[in-house]
């Protein structure tokens, strides 16, 4: 076990270092032996709530609710699966490792792949995949896609963090999106990802809690606010939110119009009531996550992965770090991360870039014109929710002051040709 000494002598230095965070290396103590490559699959470990908007309809009532427009039931069941994904997202390594990790940093083309086989009992879902590619190491950047040929369904979107030290915890912006296609409803959602921190630090246990805001904003105009907070000294539980429905975005700004307002912990219950109150624990449960096993990814065998996936790639690596050899911890991620600064190398003298392999990098600024506006599900959604289309943070309002500190406008986007004539890599 690493030694408190050891622990506070780290921690002494990111607290007086100046950069990005997210791109310090860090000693081989506190590594996970994962990839952040692999966290994408935590979008769908609950692959029956991310489809279930399909099999709501005007004439499939379920009696739920019965009363509303059907996309409004679509709205709060997309809003039940994004609870779903919060506790894969940021506590299943608390359970797994015993606490907060910081993950293996992806080299620039590392790709990880998988399925979740269809487990319904009526064969309604469908196999759905998972392509997760890291398209660009510097800043580090994930793009990923989620989808579902039975269903016609596809959720895409990229992942980028900034990170920085406080007091007592680990500041970390996310930057990107999400964008949710039910393409046989003509439906789509726009996601934000919201800010976090690291608590725990200090004590050796450190652990996620999300902060201040996201949105989820729907194509038929619904408009979803989630709040967040933590165990406060004196009051509180730990990842408690709130979240409430309204029918567009300018409601929002009168908290009494909410359609709905849903409360708890994302990690465990939340509970549901018609307006803006906050519901008690005696109101409707609306999620809880011990009734949710998550439906693991199913990854192939790593003798039969391509090189350039992720756990192939890392494989020494990570039996290093589980190993707890230290000294071999260094000289397997020296080796692959000094092959990779050699590609690099070698790319610039050639005056060639690493062509990404599933996704491209649509730049907002230079492809404007009416038409393809018009039929852009980002911009449109964005447009509705008034959320920045700018390089910032995830979830910046457009009319926010930190839309100053950029003009770049580029985002990631699923090419979904690409991976149908894929030769080399199959999952």
């Amino acid at each position: 076990m690493t030694s408190a000494s050891t622990w506070t002598s780290f921690i002494k230095s990111i607290a007086s270092y100046n950069g990005d965070l997210s791109s310090l290396t860090a000693p081989p103590f506190i590594l996970s032996p994962t990839s952040l490559v692999e966290y994408s699959q935590y979008w769908s470990e609950h692959v029956d709530l991310l489809l279930e908007p399909n099999f709501i309809t005007e004439d499939n009532d379920n009696n739920d609710n019965s009363n509303d427009p059907v996309e409004l039931k679509r709205m709060l069941a997309v809003v039940r699966w994004f609870i779903s994904t919060l506790k894969s997202q940021y506590c299943s390594r608390n359970e797994s490792l015993g606490g907060e990790k910081k993950p293996l940093n992806p080299f620039l083309g590392e790709i990880f792949v998988g399925k979740w086989d269809d487990d319904s009992i009526d064969g309604k879902l469908g196999e759905t995949i998972l392509l997760s590619e890291q398209v660009s190491h510097h800043p580090p950047i994930t793009a990923y896609a989620v989808e579902n040929k039975k269903n016609n369904t596809i959720l895409e979107g990229y992942n980028g963090i900034r990170a920085s030290m406080s007091t007592t915890a680990l500041n970390v912006r996310q930057f990107g999106h999400a964008l949710l296609e039910f393409r046989n409803l003509n439906e789509n959602y726009l996601i934000t990802l919201p800010p976090l921190h690291i608590e725990g630090i200090l004590a050796f246990s450190p652990f996620v809690e999300l902060e201040q805001k996201s949105f989820i904003q729907s194509s038929a105009g619904y408009y979803a606010v989630f709040e967040y907070s933590g165990k406060g000294y004196f009051s509180g539980k730990k990842n408690s939110f709130k979240c409430r429905i309204f029918k567009n975005y300018n409601d929002s700004k009168k908290k009494d119009l909410a359609l709905y307002t849903i409360s708890g912990q994302w990690s465990d219950k939340s509970t549901i009531s018609k307006g803006s109150n906050t519901p008690s624990s005696k109101d409707k449960i609306f999620f809880d996550a011990s009734n949710y096993k998550p439906q693991f990814l199913k990854v192939k065998p790593i003798d039969k992965q391509h090189h350039l996936e992720s756990r192939k790639a890392w494989l020494d690596v990570a039996e290093a770090i589980k190993s707890g050899d230290y000294d071999r911890i260094h000289s397997t991620k020296s080796q692959l991360e000094n092959k990779q600064r050699d590609l690099r190398k070698l790319e610039e003298e050639k005056n060639e870039k690493w062509a990404r392999r599933w996704f491209d990098e649509i730049d907002y600024s230079k492809n404007s014109n009416s038409e393809t506006d018009n039929n852009d599900i980002f911009l449109n959604l964005s447009k509705m929710a008034n959320l920045s289309i700018k390089n910032v943070p995830s979830g910046v309002l457009a009319d926010s002051s930190k839309n100053d500190d950029t003009d770049k406008m580029s985002h990631w986007r699923f090419v979904p040709e690409n991976f149908d004539n894929e030769k080399e890599i199959n999952i």
